[in-house]
């Protein structure tokens, strides 16, 4: 009788995408996409902002710096997406592998750029006041 190889099971794609390895518990491969898909929300959210924000402030800010603005949002938004994608993969080879989580590298691009938009906002709204 021939032995089980879960490798055999997988797509062309997975096996592309996540080579080698073993196939982790599902629990942990289902928070790993849970948590990808709460990052791909807060990059929807950067983008929903940077879009309301050139939609709706037209009267509240001068043009250039509405879309300065705007596109800021836009493209932290952009980089969180992308982060999320990578971060998936590699906490999804880690498990694979036995090895170590990798550090979050999306979260200081989160936390700065959100920081920064918050206080250009900030600034551009005390000074209307």
């Amino acid at each position: 009788m021939a032995e089980y190889d879960e490798e055999d099971d997988r797509g062309a794609l997975a096996k592309r995408i996540l080579p080698g390895g073993r196939e982790p518990d599902p629990r942990f491969t289902l928070a790993n996409e849970r948590t990808f898909l709460a990052w791909i929300r807060t990059s929807l959210a950067f983008l929903a902002g940077g879009i309301a924000l050139e939609a709706f402030a037209a009267h509240e800010f001068p043009a250039p710096l509405r879309t300065g603005i705007s596109v800021f949002l836009i493209i932290i938004g952009m980089l969180i997406s992308g982060g999320a994608a990578l971060r998936w993969r590699r906490i999804e080879l880690s498990m694979r592998h036995g090895k170590p989580l990798p550090l979050p590298v999306i979260i200081p691009i989160l936390g700065l750029g959100g920081a920064i938009a918050a206080a250009i906002v900030a600034v551009l709204i005390a000074t209307k006041l």
